[in-house]
């Protein structure tokens, strides 16, 4: 009983000396809101509003459909520009697409001459310029094949493709992107948090007025888990509230209550990592450096950037022992695809597994750490 009142009031010792530290709750408080709404929305896998232009040599009724084939939201209401101007325009960057109709277009596409049309592309915008050009090259065949069919309508197909695209009918990237914000702001924060109060304490004699006291390295380090992965999750359920719902209008497919159980699992693990980076620190500045090699090397490899059957195969066995993997796994599955604990017990399980054993080895070489500064 003595240990856990002594957990609770080392704990809220630790919550006075972070809302103390008015740098690290704007810290916090951006990272949770504004962070997570400009990672979202800042990038974007379609193409939106991207501005496009035709310089018209055939002056036909065809190419004059191909000019209004193009509207927002996906492109720019084009522009009608000389031919002479498209190098110029394009130097300067005002348009991404250029595309160019040459002379008596129509008139060799009912001929059978099958005519090249130059579509001029800024690939500086690597992403856009590749997802754009093929829809231009879509919206173009569209056009003409319905021109030349003088109707809208097609013939029958031998083979009716249906598709169907599952948890994000409108391919709204930034449902995916602001889900994965939130885990690697939880990954950051909850290891910056930890290890920082570990080397203030070290830093301002805090402590060696903790050794004096009838203290046990466990009850320390517990206070410092609890605290700092309370923080966390406050500020976890107001973004997911906030920003992700109510802002950026992202559904919830699975059980809230059952995502939040694989936080604080998760939590931790984060917890102690950032006990063992801030105990084997000497300073502040090393402690920056250790964060930059390590959650950046988290987040990386987590799944959440690029899919982790897309690495290499000795790679994602080692993966497998990363708790990280397993939260942006589970996080998609409760989230997006609604499952149930019968879907992601196996991943609670190893995120439980591995935060356990480290928080166990942390604990050692915190232990070690106080008895040298005894």
């Amino acid at each position: 009983m003595n240990s856990l009142l002594n957990i609770l009031w080392l704990g809220l010792k630790e919550l006075r000396s972070l809302l103390s530290d008015a740098v690290l709750v704007v810290f916090v408080v951006y990272a949770f809101t504004l962070a997570i709404y400009v990672q979202a929305t800042g990038t974007s896998s379609e193409v939106n509003n991207a501005s496009i232009a035709f310089a018209d040599e055939d002056g036909s009724a065809l190419s004059k459909e191909l000019l209004n084939a193009f509207y927002p939201p996906r492109f720019k209401l084009p522009e009608l520009i000389a031919p002479d101007e498209v190098q110029a325009n394009m130097d300067r960057g005002r348009f991404m697409f250029v595309v160019v109709i040459p002379p008596r277009f129509e008139h060799d596409l009912r001929a059978g001459r099958n005519p090249d049309i130059q579509v001029n592309i800024d690939a500086t915008a690597m992403q856009q310029a590749g997802i754009g050009s093929g829809y231009i090259k879509n919206i173009v065949n569209d056009r003409v094949s319905s021109f030349l069919r003088r109707t809208e309508e097609t013939g029958p197909k031998p083979v009716n493709l249906v598709v169907r695209k599952l948890f994000n009918p409108n391919g709204v990237s930034s449902w995916f992107k602001s889900v994965v914000a939130i885990i690697n702001q939880i990954t950051l924060l909850t290891v910056v948090l930890t290890g920082a109060a570990v080397i203030r304490e070290r830093e301002h004699g805090t402590l060696e007025h903790l050794l004096v006291m009838p203290l046990t390295s466990f009850e320390i380090a517990m206070a410092k888990v609890w605290a700092n992965g309370l923080v966390i999750l406050v500020a976890t359920g107001a973004s997911l509230l906030l920003v992700v719902h109510m802002v950026l209008k992202v559904p919830f497919a699975g059980s809230v209550v059952l995502w939040f159980v694989g936080v604080v699992l998760y939590l931790f693990f984060a917890t102690a990592l950032g006990i063992f980076l801030g105990t084997i620190s000497r300073s502040m500045a090393q402690f920056a450096l250790l964060i930059i090699l390590v959650v950046l090397v988290l987040m990386l490899l987590s799944g959440g950037s690029t899919p982790v059957e897309s690495q290499p195969k000795w790679l994602q066995y080692v993966t497998y022992l990363l708790p990280a993997r397993h939260f942006v796994s589970f996080s998609q599955v409760i989230i997006y695809r609604g499952g149930g604990l019968e879907a992601v017990w196996r991943q609670f399980l190893m995120v439980s597994a591995v935060g356990v054993g480290f928080f166990v080895y942390s604990l050692a070489l915190f232990r070690k750490s106080i008895a040298v500064s005894k």
